[in-house]
């Protein structure tokens, strides 16, 4: 499959002024049909808003934006599309009150939406035939409903990147992760990455998810880096061999690598704890008085450009960290079109970023409902269980080179252990230079699925 990463600045370029023009007729991926039955289309978007923990909503509000947009093109093949947004609260009862809401209200699909509960809210998509396209990920139900669709790798690919990512520069790794249902996959996943650089797997040092002191994980992670020595089990209270736990630090130490003699380069500390990424970082900066400077890193969602703006661009705390991410950086053309939308449907809304990893899955995610209810005949009904269909059926949907092209049939799906439905295990590599987040030079995107099923059922 072609890697649209790879293109020239001029192809991009482009193609970006292509999709541009697409914005005001029926072409290509997001056209604005003027055929079809005429009828309305009830999709629901749904996020965590004003949570104590991780909150996304630049979703919803992305969601909108499409919205209004597509309606003023067209619609959707004809159809009017109406867009419902939930507050998912970060709760299971929150994730399951929208999911019988996009029930109520006849949704055929909920689209661009993040949860972390994913137990909650798919049983009751499954029981209605509802299907999930382009979640952000974060659930391992994302990658086992056959009714969930993933445009991107999720955490899995994110993580097992990451790992790859920090295995070329470091000679041991701390994580720093949310203890969570969630964030108990996140060692054996990390940990696959660091064992295909031959690298020990890492010390796993969990944090409350709303905590707003992390200065104990700090000072843990600045432990690690100075005593270079083996993983620890911080739930267990002391340092331990990673393989000599229980649960998911059991599972990312067997068959890891044993014995390794030290590797040369800088200690590493990587956090993926969403919004208390920064808090966890600024307690620990403020404990490195001795000026270590361990090469620091996380994925896109927990650090983002507005992030490394807000604390203070080329003199950010984030200056140097490794970040890793599912799709191209946000400056390349290929984003043209969404910023278009966003500049001209969501001006007044400061939540929809198109810096934002969840607004770009958002974008994704409706590209492809859009192109597969595209598919339809012109007088078809959309329902629930006819667009399933249509994307177990599909191939080769297309999103304009943000992603390769998706398919969601049985033959498509890889043997990634917990992950069956993961599609596009593809990462890319990047770093904060300048104040911005970049390309990492001398690392070209790469796809994770073959590091992800060499790794332990996680889930």
């Amino acid at each position: 499959m072609t890697d649209r990463r790879r293109a020239t600045a001029l192809s991009r370029l482009l193609l970006a002024s292509a999709m541009g023009a697409c914005l005001t007729t029926a072409c290509g991926v997001l056209p604005g049909g003027s055929g079809g039955s005429g009828g309305i289309i009830t999709v629901m978007t749904f996020a965590p808003m004003g949570t104590k923990a991780t909150n996304m909503p630049g979703m919803p509000g992305m969601a909108k934006a499409y919205e209004r947009w597509v309606n003023a093109n067209g619609g959707i093949h004809g159809h009017k599309l109406r867009v419902l947004t939930c507050n998912e609260k970060n709760t299971p009862t929150g994730a399951a009150d929208c999911a019988r809401q996009a029930i109520a209200e006849k949704a055929v699909a909920v689209v661009g939406s993040y949860s972390q509960h994913g137990r909650a809210f798919m049983a009751p998509l499954e029981a209605e035939g509802i299907p999930f396209i382009g979640g952000y990920g974060v659930s391992s139900e994302e990658f086992q409903s056959p009714l969930s669709y993933p445009v991107n790798g999720g955490q899995p690919a994110l993580l097992a990147g990451a790992g790859h990512q920090l295995g070329k520069a470091c000679a041991q790794v701390s994580l720093v992760r949310p203890d969570t249902l969630a964030g108990d996959t996140m060692p054996v996943l990390l940990n696959a990455g660091l064992r295909a650089n031959k690298m020990p797997d890492a010390s796993d040092i969990r944090a409350a998810e709303d905590s707003a002191d992390l200065t104990p994980q700090a000072r843990e992670a600045l432990a690690d880096g100075s005593a270079g020595g083996p993983a620890k089990d911080t739930a267990k209270g002391g340092a331990k061999d990673a393989g000599a736990g229980s649960g998911a630090g059991a599972a990312a130490g067997a068959g890891g690598v044993k014995d390794s003699a030290p590797k040369e380069g800088k200690p590493c500390v990587t956090a993926v704890l969403g919004e208390r990424t920064e808090t966890f970082f600024d307690a620990f900066r403020r404990l490195d008085t001795q000026h270590r400077d361990p090469q620091i890193a996380s994925v896109l969602g927990s650090v983002s450009q507005a992030l490394v703006d807000r604390t203070g661009g080329k003199e950010s705390p984030f200056e140097g960290a490794f970040v890793t991410s599912w799709y191209p950086v946000s400056t390349d053309p290929l984003w043209a079109p969404m910023r278009k939308v966003i500049t001209e449907q969501a001006f007044g809304d400061d939540t929809v970023d198109p810096d934002d990893s969840g607004a770009q899955t958002t974008w994704i995610a409706y590209t492809v409902l859009n192109e597969i209810v595209q598919r339809f005949k012109a007088d078809e009904d959309v329902t629930a269980r006819k667009v399933a269909r249509a994307l177990n059926e599909s191939e080769g949907v297309k999103t304009a080179g943000l992603t390769p092209d998706l398919s969601w049939r049985y033959q498509d799906m890889r043997a990634v252990a917990g992950f069956p439905r993961l599609v596009n295990g593809r990462v890319s590599f990047q770093i904060v230079r300048a104040g911005r987040i970049v390309d990492q030079p001398g690392e070209p995107a790469q796809d994770m699925t073959s590091t992800l099923e060499q790794a332990p059922r996680s889930a």
